[in-house]
């Protein structure tokens, strides 16, 4: 490609940039935080620690006050797979949203700053994916430390088992289906099956698996759930 300047003098070659310059992961794991420096280093760790690698990960800080980025610095140095961004105070959702509109994979999942994957997590849902190529959403395999009990969505004043639920962290979603539903909705509790539902809708192909390669510790200080099922 070349300029020519308006005196036409010369022309001067510009480098070329091919538009996929960089290869697209096949993984975005969308990390949305919020005070969590005592947990997100395991949570990131936890990942590092995957022997899939084809994986980028976003990291949204939503206001923390705790030092968090201080506390993952480190990390953030040492793998520049792992992006940061600090958004003022918006809640989960946006926040997820906010990491979505960021990622490049094919493949969209996420981690709780407050759980973690077992080594094998990514490696063993990339396999389903690739050996069920009309899969557009994957979900499922869970193993929960402390009570299986939350809040039902539709009535926080009443407990439901975590195995009738939809638990986001499990979520892998691709990339032009997340598009099309335009990301998760605001609400305060429930976002995940709101999106499952909405996923339902448009008669995509999915899975339930039941590999627990998921970690999810619900046995954490101030998470939402436990806050909710304390006020009730």
């Amino acid at each position: 490609m070349y300029y020519n300047n308006k005196n036409r003098m010369k022309l001067v070659p510009l480098k070329k940039v091919s538009e996929n310059s960089e290869k697209a992961p096949f993984f975005s794991v969308i990390i949305a935080t919020y005070n969590r420096k005592a947990t997100i280093v395991r949570a990131i760790n936890s990942l590092i620690s995957q022997t899939e690698t084809d994986w980028e990960a976003i990291v949204i800080d939503d206001g923390s006050i705790d030092d968090t980025r201080l506390e993952i610095n480190k990390l953030l140095q040492d793998h520049k797979n792992i992006k940061y961004l600090k958004q003022s105070n918006k809640g989960a959702a946006e926040s997820k949203n906010t990491g979505i509109q960021l990622a490049k994979g094919s493949f969209f999942t996420f981690l709780d700053s407050d759980d973690e994957y077992e080594s094998s997590h990514l490696e063993s849902r990339k396999k389903i994916l690739l050996e069920n190529p009309e899969l557009k959403f994957l979900s499922g395999g869970l193993k929960v430390i402390g009570s299986p009990f939350v809040p039902d969505r539709f009535n926080s004043s009443k407990q439901i088992h975590l195995d009738n639920c939809e638990v986001g962290g499990t979520f892998f979603i691709e990339k032009e289906l997340m598009s099309h539903l335009k990301g998760f909705n605001n609400i305060l509790l429930g976002e995940d099956s709101d999106l499952y539902d909405r996923v339902l809708k448009t008669g995509s192909s999915m899975h339930k698996t039941e590999l627990p390669t998921y970690i999810y510790h619900k046995e954490t200080e101030g998470s939402v759930t436990n806050l909710l099922l304390t006020i009730s």
